[in-house]
């Protein structure tokens, strides 16, 4: 049986690139792509190589970025553009196999393994996808290569990204440089995890992919497994173009732009997020039965909130039974402490096309209501209709809409 050849390609400095092959008067110069300070959301989202270099990394605040170089240019984001280039990116990558698999805005994996005889060997591959990428969007991507995802991913985020060539290939031959790596250098283990295993003695990806698998198990079940499987290089999960067909969940989640204090400023912002999980719903035709509130405070050095769910006895697409749901969790484990993040999920997700109903609620009614709220939103845009509510000053549906992912188009 033929060995699998996995690429995981990614972008570099992706926002950056774009803005500065966008912009000619960037070129040379360092810059970053930042919120608006003005809204307190001003974080970087990714920098140049050039701002890389005065010590700028991605997730710190503006401020503490201008401070390492005060003269970076400092962009504010356009989500919309990035987007159009990741897809314009895809249609690139389907060039050379029909396996592609987003991972996420700037990050693809191929399944390259029956292209070999039409294009070349995977170096080969790797540099041609590189070039037209290149020749085509301007933007420089670095390539990973291993026989599955998660080889591919560690190669790409450890080894391609440091290399001159932006290439590397990490199997059983050379997995010794893996595991010499410090354990949170591997993929899937967070600060957090990170240490939870130093406090078991493990320090680098090696000694997890030695330790006994029988204790990890143990502590974390089938998540320990997972974690042993990563560090040696195991993973059966396919590259497929249908992985994102089937949606587990749908969520709607918002960095608020101030402390938010008051419980009647908070349920506005809650219904709102109810309103969109509940279109966003209808529109991929879903109905769900798990509703799940999440909340974040606002002190980020004492982090508190709480995440909670709880099960509907008859799946709905309503945003007002997601909401009551929704409030309900939150007036029960709520501290009372500001917040600054709010998020709701609806998960058990099932098709809208067929659905239990209740004899004694009037869901047509409610069904009819939501066919003329979609019919508007789809042919006038999110701003043509809300409720008075969104236009006091805890709203934020009217400046949401104008964003994509928290950004602005």
């Amino acid at each position: 049986m033929r060995e699998k050849v996995i690429f995981l390609v990614d972008m570099q400095s992706f926002y950056a690139s774009v803005e500065k092959v966008c912009d000619n008067t960037l070129k040379g110069k360092p810059v970053i792509v930042a919120g608006d300070p003005e809204r307190r959301s001003g974080i970087v989202l990714a920098a140049c190589p050039l701002a890389k270099k005065y010590g700028i990394t991605t997730a710190e605040t503006l401020g503490s970025a201008k401070l390492k170089c005060p003269h970076v240019e400092v962009v504010m984001p356009h989500m919309q553009r990035y987007i159009d280039v990741s897809l314009q990116i895809s249609a690139i990558m389907e060039q050379f196999t029909d396996l592609v698999e987003p991972y996420s805005i700037d990050e693809q994996f191929m399944d390259v393994t029956g292209s070999q005889k039409l294009f070349g060997n995977y170096f080969e591959i790797a540099k041609s996808v590189q070039k037209k990428i290149l020749e085509d969007t301007g933007v420089y991507s670095r390539v990973g290569i291993g026989n599955n995802k998660v080889l591919a991913k560690m190669a790409c985020d450890n080894f391609a990204k440091k290399n001159k060539d932006g290439i590397f290939k990490l199997d059983e031959n050379n997995i010794n440089q893996l595991w010499n790596l410090p354990v949170g250098n591997m993929f899937g283990v967070g600060r957090k995890m990170e240490r939870h295993l130093q406090g078991m003695g493990i320090y680098s990806i090696g000694g997890l992919a030695k330790f006994p698998l029988d204790r990890l198990k143990k502590k974390w079940g089938i998540n320990g497994e997972v974690l042993w499987q990563t560090a040696n290089g195991i993973d059966y999960s396919p590259v497929t173009v249908k992985s994102h067909n089937q949606q587990k969940a749908i969520e709607h989640h918002m960095t608020l732009p101030r402390d938010y204090t008051d419980l009647k400023d908070i349920k506005i912002v809650l219904l709102e997020l109810c309103t969109e999980v509940a279109r966003r719903c209808r529109t991929k035709g879903y109905m769900g039965a798990t509703v799940s509130c999440g909340v974040r405070g606002a002190d980020f050095d004492y982090p508190t909130g709480f995440h909670r769910q709880v099960t509907l006895p008859i799946p709905t697409n309503y945003d007002m039974d997601i909401f009551n749901a929704a409030i309900k969790l939150f007036k029960e484990f709520w501290d009372g402490e500001p917040i600054r993040s709010l998020g709701v999920t609806m998960g058990n997700l099932q098709s809208a096309d067929s659905y239990q109903i209740d004899l004694f609620d009037n869901y047509l009614y409610r069904e009819q209501l939501n066919v003329v709220l979609d019919t508007i939103w789809n042919k006038y845009g999110r701003t043509a209709i809300y409720r008075a509510s969104s236009l006091t000053g805890a709203g934020q549906a009217n400046e949401r809409a104008r964003k994509i992912g928290g950004h602005y188009k």
